[in-house]
This record gives structure tokens, C-alpha cells and sequence, in this order.
């Protein structure tokens, strides 16, 4: 009697559980906060998908996720977690980014499992004035006599993104006047970079400075042009017909997670983010989508084709060996584009 007692009390109490609640979620607090460090430029983009995952967390567990958001420029972004900012999720511009927290023994788990990491794409474009009024048509036309808007490589993962898009172009054969090797995209990079008028700290900054009536033609991301319509911006927009792939990470900072105790909400947030549901949010605002099922859709929709138009000549950071050689030889301290980006903005 005693043993069918016992356990008609214990079916009780398991039926007081609310169903399809994970185990995990009924010890945790009704509320928890995670902190995003992401770059500049996708702000807005997360100002949709943070509220759709709360909404997803709490219909799922019934938990109130706070989401805590700090932007800046990618490079800062990484070096401020790096020193200490306890981000429980980073979503920055560029690969070796990512890898500085990875070499810090921040991140420790395989990042780069799912989408090999990235949670969107975009490609370098050209915005030149209304109308178009220097009649700018490709890479060449930026050596002439224009001023140009970039941010500063230094700083901004955006800005690096716009180097290798222009140099990456000259090499490969696709700016005419320029030799298709290092030298001839040396030197284009060169004349270049001298008619940049303003390096700012980040993209978001140097398309504003831009807005703001500085420069003839900024150097910048598909999607800020997007953004800057959105907000009742003018632009011509200029599709290169060489420009490079840009692929943007996001993971979870195993260090931080581990000391707040919220990798189970961290590493869903990063799920979502690369889901279906997020991935539609991010090509609304002008992203390109790296989830397959979201690609297809792009690719059969005829204005979303139309949105995103395809690029003839479109290569990837392995046109420069990856990112971990790209930041060692090019961006480095020693790298050759610091160096000439230093000489340059020294005359």
C-alpha cells in the first residue's frame, strides 16, 4: 500500500509540470539578461529579431530574456571584449574578429559549426549623390578626381571589407588601367586612397558623414544603403562589377556565458538568429541570407532578386588566403595596407 501510495503522489506532482517546458528552464529565474557586442551596422536589424526571439524564449520557457546591446565598430567591439567587456554574444564584421576572442581563450566551443559561423551576408557597394552627377560606374572612376568616404581599417571591419573589394577587383583583372596582378592593385589602391576625404571609426559613421554632404561616393555595405532609404536617404547605388563577398560571424563568448550561467539562452539566441523566422527579418532589412531555406526564397522571388542583384564577378576573403593570413599580411601592424594607408595619410 505504502509503495502504490508513494507513487500516486509522485504522478501527481509530475503532472503539475507544465508540458513541453525543458527541464532546465523550470530552475531558472523568470528573468534573464544576456549582453550583445556586435558592430555598427546591423543595429537596427536587431531591433527586430531581439524582440522576435524574446517572444520565441517566452512562448518555449516562459522566461523573460533582457537583452543588453552595445554597438561600435567590430575591431573595438573585439578588443573591448577581449579586455574584459563580459558580452555573453558577439556578432561582428569580420572572421578574425572573432578569432582574436578564440586566441584570447574566450571562445572555446567550435563556433563555426553551424553556417560556418556567419548570420549574414552583404557585398561592397558604391552610393554616389542623387542622380548620379559624376556619372560613376565602377572601381576606376574612384582614382579620378573624386572624393571618397571609407572608414577607418584600423577600427572598422567594414572599412577592411572595402579595401579588399577594391584591391581584390584590380587584381583580378577588373579595373581598367590597372596591370591584373599585386602591383597593378597597389596601385590603383594607392590613387585610391589618396582621394579618401574622411576615414571615420565605423560604417554606420561613414555613411552618415556621407548623408551629411561630405564626398562624392562612399565605399560601403549593400544593406547600409537599405538602411540609409529607409530612413529617407537618396542614393545612386553602384554595383561593381567585381566587389567582395561580405560575411558576417556571431557567437556565443564561452567565458562569459559560463560565468553568468546563461549559455542555454545565449546559444539559442544564436540558433534563432540563423533560423528561418530571423533570417527573413535580416534580408527586410537589407541583408543577405546565409540560412539555405531563406537563400531559395531570395533566389525564386522576383523582387527579392531584383533587391539583391547578382554580382558578375563576386569573391570571397580566400581570394586572400582567409582572414587569418588577410589580417596577419594586410591588416596587421605590419601589414601591407597599414603601412599604405599610413604613407598615404602622411602626405
Amino acid at each position: 500500500m505504502k509503495t502504490r501510495k508513494t507513487l500516486l503522489i509522485l504522478a501527481l506532482l509530475l503532472s503539475l509540470i507544465p508540458f513541453g517546458v525543458p527541464t532546465q528552464a523550470q530552475d531558472q529565474p523568470e528573468t534573464v539578461t544576456i549582453i550583445l557586442a556586435a558592430y555598427a551596422v546591423p543595429r537596427e536589424a536587431y531591433g527586430d529579431v531581439i524582440p522576435a526571439f524574446q517572444a520565441y524564449w517566452k512562448e518555449q520557457t516562459g522566461q523573460t530574456v533582457i537583452v543588453q546591446e552595445s554597438y561600435q565598430a567590430s575591431g573595438a567591439q573585439s578588443r573591448a571584449v577581449a579586455g574584459g567587456f563580459e558580452a555573453d554574444i558577439v556578432a561582428l564584421s569580420v572572421e578574425s574578429d572573432v578569432t582574436r576572442l578564440v586566441d584570447a581563450g574566450l571562445i572555446t566551443h567550435d563556433w563555426k559549426a553551424n553556417y560556418n559561423g556567419f548570420v549574414t551576408n552583404s557585398v561592397v557597394v558604391l552610393a554616389a549623390r542623387e542622380g548620379n552627377p559624376l556619372e560613376i560606374e565602377d572601381w576606376d572612376d574612384l582614382a579620378g578626381d573624386v572624393e571618397v568616404i571609407t572608414p577607418d581599417p584600423a577600427t572598422s571591419g567594414g572599412a577592411q571589407w572595402n579595401i579588399l573589394a577594391a584591391y581584390g577587383a584590380a587584381r583580378r583583372g577588373f579595373v581598367e588601367g590597372y596591370a591584373a596582378d599585386d602591383e597593378g592593385a597597389t596601385e590603383f589602391l594607392t590613387k585610391l586612397l589618396k582621394h579618401v576625404v574622411v576615414f571615420d571609426r565605423d560604417g554606420r559613421e561613414s555613411i552618415l558623414t556621407f548623408e551629411y554632404g561630405i564626398g562624392d561616393v562612399a565605399i560601403t555595405y549593400e544593406n547600409e544603403i537599405f538602411a540609409g532609404e529607409a530612413a529617407g536617404s537618396t542614393y545612386s547605388v553602384i554595383y561593381p562589377t567585381s566587389t567582395i563577398l561580405i560575411e558576417n560571424p556571431i557567437a556565443v563568448v564561452d567565458a562569459y556565458v559560463d560565468e553568468h550561467g546563461t549559455r542555454e539562452v545565449a546559444e539559442a539566441f544564436v540558433a534563432f538568429a540563423q533560423s528561418a523566422e530571423a533570417q527573413r527579418i535580416f534580408v527586410e532589412n537589407g541583408f543577405r541570407p546565409v540560412n539555405e531555406e531563406v537563400v531559395a526564397e531570395v533566389a525564386t522571388d522576383e523582387d527579392l532578386a531584383e533587391k539583391f542583384p547578382k554580382i558578375e564577378d563576386l569573391f570571397t576573403v580566400e581570394e586572400f588566403g582567409g582572414w587569418s593570413a588577410a589580417r596577419k599580411e594586410l591588416f596587421g601592424d605590419e601589414g601591407r595596407f597599414t603601412g599604405l594607408i599610413a604613407e598615404v595619410a602622411g602626405e
